[in-house]
């Protein structure tokens, strides 16, 4: 199993411990907001409320709460107007990160995610130093228990999928290009494959390996970052190294 994939792994068991806090509420209703302040409030023609819309409905949000947060989004109701952000930097071992954040306050935002970089042995660095090293793609997860390896990767295929990475111990993880991202899983639900959840994500085009005992700032960085109220989504390269190798 690859080091992207415990990372992976880790995550999304921590998503469904936030979930149980409301947290990952909290920054579903956040990111459906801005979308529809940004975009208008029609999914069909707002890809981006289109997206938050459906990891919303994967988290299993109400129907109601989205509604709400749209019209706070359009200035029907009373609401926070938060400005998205996009920072870059470096953690130990020389790894890449990209944190997307939703902030009512960046004088408070950006002195507490410096904060964070430099207590975890990394630093924030300047716009664009280190985006050039993902791609934006199409994640769709499919539990590994629901489906063969085989009937999926035929049903990727045919759907126009890009890539299927078995690396995760629980979960196929279903890469397309963005513009197919929507077609693909209208495919594969039409399909009757059991879909967990999916979203625009940045994939490294490159990795940094790393030791498991250099992983532990770089994870107690990551998991801080995710921990912070104002950040909605963190992206890194690293791939931690089983001790076999």
């Amino acid at each position: 199993m690859s080091g992207h994939s415990k990372w992976s792994s880790i995550k999304h068991k921590k998503a469904a411990i936030d979930q149980k806090r409301g947290k990952v509420f909290t920054k579903a209703i956040k990111e459906i907001t801005v979308a529809a302040r940004e975009g208008g409030g029609d999914p069909n023609r707002n890809a981006r409320l289109r997206t938050a819309i459906l990891s919303s409905k994967g988290i299993n949000m109400p129907t109601s709460n989205i509604e709400r947060a749209i019209k706070k989004g359009l200035g029907e109701i009373p609401g926070v107007n938060y400005e998205p952000i996009t920072y870059e930097g470096y953690g130990a071992s020389g790894i890449a990160i990209i944190v997307d954040v939703l902030t009512d306050n960046k004088n408070r935002t950006h002195p507490e995610l410096r904060k964070i970089f430099e207590k975890n042995h990394g630093h924030l660095g300047a716009a664009g130093c280190v985006a050039w090293m993902f791609q934006k793609k199409g994640e769709i997860r499919v539990k590994k228990e629901d489906i063969s390896e085989d009937d999926l990767m035929n049903s990727v295929l045919e759907a126009g999928g890009e890539d299927l990475d078995t690396s995760d111990e629980e979960a196929y993880l279903v890469y397309t290009q963005v513009s197919d991202f929507y077609k693909v899983k209208s495919f594969l639900e039409d399909k009757k494959v059991p879909i967990m959840d999916a979203q625009l994500t940045m994939v490294p085009k490159d990795y940094v390996r790393i030791s498991e005992v250099q992983a532990g700032p770089v994870l107690r960085l990551m998991e801080e970052l995710e921990d912070h109220d104002d950040v909605q989504n963190v992206y890194s390269n690293f791939d931690i190294m089983d001790e076999a190798s």
